[in-house]
């Protein structure tokens, strides 16, 4: 896609999202044009400019094949170049590829075109994930067009800034098919490219936007003063517009005019700009939901007993999550956080509230992951033998924030009744049993924190087909009902089901996390 003209617009803007938000819209506040000429050379610092694309993540969020985990592989274009990854065999989840490309652009044409396609694999007929919202013909609808810009090193088309996936992600579950098996897929990509200072900011964006030097890396500075540095406004804060007259560059977030992002919210997920900022480097998005949880678990019990949960816990988590653009990012040690509890026979539900203070907040009351991160604590039995939820006091502040799951409770799970249960969860895998388990009993007890209440939630007397209830709201098919939370399910209901079925996912409220006064 060639342009004729440049024209580059510093806006304020703000954006605007629903309560689910599925699109967001940017709106024009107050303009301050800066026209430019045509270039023969957008950056005359480098012999020649060079476009890299990487890929950082691929994983199903459906079955791609039958019998087996798909074989992945990428195509990925840069204007006229075209690049093939190596396969990646019998993987659903590929969390390092470690496939990146390089291609040299031309110095004066503004505009570079790329292509990301996801493919599986096949003896006979390989087969074209879906990544990319339904838009084009047949090919489009599953493939990422993007419009790059060398000028001011930002991009748009099937991915920008402030649609639902988030930014550098690909869901092909934005075309609403995330109950239909469509093959669809989610894949993490950057593109980049060099410059003389490496700073990732392209020459002409420092000289006539932002009026840095371009032989000075200015990574870390915080011009304006308001608690986030340059690289986080600029990848969040700049954005093109193809909107007839309209069409140019927009500033969303000025690194060089101070803004109280300690206010902002953009996506209604609990976390504010500065918190957005902090967990940047773990995948948040400042205009798609996220949600941090660190699991905290006591140590082996003698008699090798076992607390761990299991890691595809985790992976079907974040698939049920990520079909909603909702991103679950989860911390057993693997983000900095994540405590080893010391062992104690005699568990008592007030140790709690202390094990909450010493390993999540470590004694201090300002500790900044409080309202952005969910505690769980993985132990042996209390004075219940199920999982539940509590809230945490701090400060005069109160939170519903935390859940408690008994190992010992949840491992009889797993083979309850021997043949029904490995019916019910579609597996003889006595693990991948466990990992349903409890990826069902946090995604319930998060839900309780996230404010999912209605007629079938945490029905006692439906658990069983000998019990009204089990009838009753049987149409409910979520975790938060007792009747499928043991299940291989791993999902909140979307409410499409008829009578006594209710819509959890647009009942969620992630600002449920935030500490309140106490009433």
């Amino acid at each position: 896609m060639k342009k004729n003209s440049i024209k580059v617009i510093c806006t304020l803007v703000t954006l605007i999202f629903f309560v689910i938000p599925t699109s967001a819209m940017i709106q024009q506040k107050k303009q301050m044009p800066v026209q430019m000429p045509l270039l023969d050379d957008f950056d005359p610092l480098v012999d020649n400019i060079t476009v890299t694309v990487t890929v950082k993540e691929i994983r199903a969020l459906k079955t791609i094949d039958l019998l087996s985990d798909p074989d992945f592989y990428v195509k990925v274009k840069i204007n006229d170049a075209e690049f093939i990854s190596d396969v990646w065999e019998n993987m659903k989840y590929v969390e390092d590829p470690d496939f990146s490309v390089s291609s040299q652009v031309p110095k004066n044409d503004e505009f570079v075109n790329v292509s990301i396609e996801l493919w599986d694999k096949n003896n006979n007929i390989d087969l074209l994930c879906d990544i990319s919202a339904d838009d084009g013909n047949f090919t489009q609808v599953r493939t990422a067009d993007i419009v790059y810009s060398i000028a001011a090193g930002v991009w748009w088309g099937d991915d920008s800034l402030g649609d639902p996936s988030g930014l550098g992600r690909l869901n092909g579950c934005d075309d609403n098919s995330i109950y239909q098996q469509d093959r669809d897929c989610e894949l993490w990509f950057d593109i980049t490219q060099n410059d003389f200072d490496q700073d990732g900011f392209p020459y002409w964006l420092e000289t006539e936007v932002y009026n840095t030097s371009p032989l000075v890396s200015n990574l870390g500075e915080d011009a304006d003063d308001d608690g986030i540095p340059i690289e986080w406004e600029h990848f969040f804060g700049l954005t093109y517009y193809e909107w007839g007259h309209d069409e140019g560059y927009y500033m969303v977030y000025d690194p060089f005019g101070w803004e109280n992002f300690t206010d902002i919210d953009e996506d209604v997920d609990a976390l504010n700009n500065i918190e957005e900022y902090k967990t940047w480097q773990w995948g948040s998005d400042p205009y798609r939901q996220d949600i941090f949880l660190e699991i905290d678990q006591m140590q082996k019990e003698p008699g090798n007993n076992d607390t761990t949960v299991p890691v595809l816990s985790y992976e079907f988590l974040r698939d049920s999550h990520a079909k909603h653009n909702i991103f679950w990012h989860i911390d057993d040690g693997r983000l900095g956080g994540g405590e080893v509890v010391p062992y104690k026979a005699e568990l008592q539900e007030y140790d709690l509230d202390q094990f909450y203070w010493k390993y999540f907040m470590h004694q201090n009351s300002n500790n900044w992951r409080r309202g952005v991160f969910h505690w769980g604590f993985i132990g042996y039995n209390v004075t219940q033998t199920v999982g539940f939820t509590f809230g945490s006091r701090i400060g005069g502040l109160f939170a519903v924030d935390c859940f408690y799951l008994p190992a010992l409770f949840l491992k009889t799970q797993v083979k309850i009744i021997p043949l029904f249960s490995s019916l019910v969860r579609k597996t003889f895998n006595s693990e991948k049993q466990l990992a349903y388990i409890y990826a069902g009993v946090i995604m319930h007890e998060t839900g309780h924190s996230l404010g999912i209440n209605c007629p079938g939630v945490d029905c006692h007397d439906g658990k069983w087909p000998w019990e009204i209830n089990y009838w009753r709201y049987g149409s409910y098919k979520s975790v938060m009902n007792y009747r499928y939370v043991y299940s291989a399910l791993v999902d909140y209901s979307d409410g499409s089901r008829g009578k006594n079925d209710w819509d959890d996912w647009a009942s969620i409220d992630l600002t449920n996390i935030n500490p309140r006064p106490h009433w």
